[in-house]
Parts: structure tokens; C-alpha cells; sequence
């Protein structure tokens, strides 16, 4: 009989108190949340300095081993060879993601003014990083130049974006 008794007085939980345990749950959950989504963010715009410092020293290098081209005017020409060696065309300095133009929420591209030839060789170039999806995947944009000096604009407005000049309105980093 008593054990009966002691079977009887075992249960699970009320309703009320897996009512309370989901309530924090999501207490929890909805601090959470934007910390993540910001990490995220900072770890995007990190990612994309990083590329544009691996895209400056790709173009100083590129530049020195091609010295009748000058500086590369496209991310495919420093990127990997498809089969054989590295020539002007694949120099085989970037990764294939990067080469490719995305990487880590950002695009990367060379402005309009790039490649401004002087006696056949390339003596300049300008590369921007812009957020795929701003506000989620960045909240900045970023670009560099010849000088190696990265910088960065909170607005989708200036240079940076409209391809229209060069990278020297932002901030330096």
C-alpha cells in the first residue's frame, strides 16, 4: 500500500511551471539574438578589411612579378589558375572565393577608374567592399587604393559605391 502511495505522489511537471521555464527561455532567446546577429556584422567587416589588406598585398605583388602590365584591373586576373602555371591572366595570388568577388557578406570590386593605363601599364587601382545585404551582413563600406590605406563609410553614398571616382572620402581605419 505504500508503495502505491509513493507512486501516486510522483508526477511530472505543472503546466504552470513549464509555462515559466519556456518564458525564460525566450527571455534569454530575445537577449540573445541581437548579440549574436552584431557579432556576426563585426565579423563580416573584419573579415572584409582583411581581404582588402590581401587584395593590396596581391596587387603589390601581382605588380612586381608583371611589371609591363602594372597593377591588376579585375579579381579574376589575381586569382587561381584553372590547370597549369600563374601568368598574367590567373596569377594565382587570391583564393578562388575572393577571386570570385563575395566573400563573408561582402562584394568586392574595382572602381571605374582603376585601371587608367599609362603607356600600356596599369599605375593605379581602387577596390571597394560593399555589404551584400546592409545592416545584416555589414553596416559599412569599405575601399582602398594604391596608397594601401583602407577606408570606410557608414553611408551607401560617396565613391564607394556609385563607381564613379576614387577611394579618398572615407575614413581611414
Amino acid at each position: 500500500m505504500k508503495k502505491q502511495q509513493k507512486q501516486n505522489k510522483k508526477r511530472g511537471f505543472s503546466l504552470i511551471e513549464l509555462l515559466i521555464v519556456v518564458a525564460i527561455i525566450l527571455i534569454i532567446a530575445a537577449i540573445a539574438i541581437p548579440n549574436l546577429l552584431r557579432s556576426r556584422i563585426a565579423a563580416n567587416e573584419a573579415s572584409a578589411v582583411g581581404s582588402l589588406r590581401t587584395l593590396n598585398t596581391a596587387e603589390i605583388t601581382y605588380n612586381t612579378t608583371y611589371p609591363n602590365v602594372g597593377f591588376a584591373c579585375s579579381l579574376s586576373a589575381m586569382g587561381p589558375p584553372a590547370s597549369g602555371a600563374a601568368s598574367s591572366a590567373t596569377a594565382g595570388l587570391i583564393d578562388s572565393n575572393l577571386a570570385g568577388g563575395t566573400k563573408s557578406g561582402y562584394s568586392f570590386a574595382f572602381l571605374n577608374t582603376s585601371c587608367t593605363p599609362s603607356g600600356g601599364i596599369n599605375t593605379t587601382y581602387d577596390i571597394k567592399a560593399n555589404p551584400q545585404s546592409p545592416g545584416n551582413t555589414g553596416q559599412r563600406y569599405f575601399c582602398s587604393d594604391i596608397s594601401g590605406v583602407i577606408q570606410f563609410n557608414s553611408a551607401a553614398t560617396g565613391t564607394f559605391t556609385d563607381n564613379s571616382g576614387v577611394c579618398s572620402t572615407g575614413t581611414p581605419i
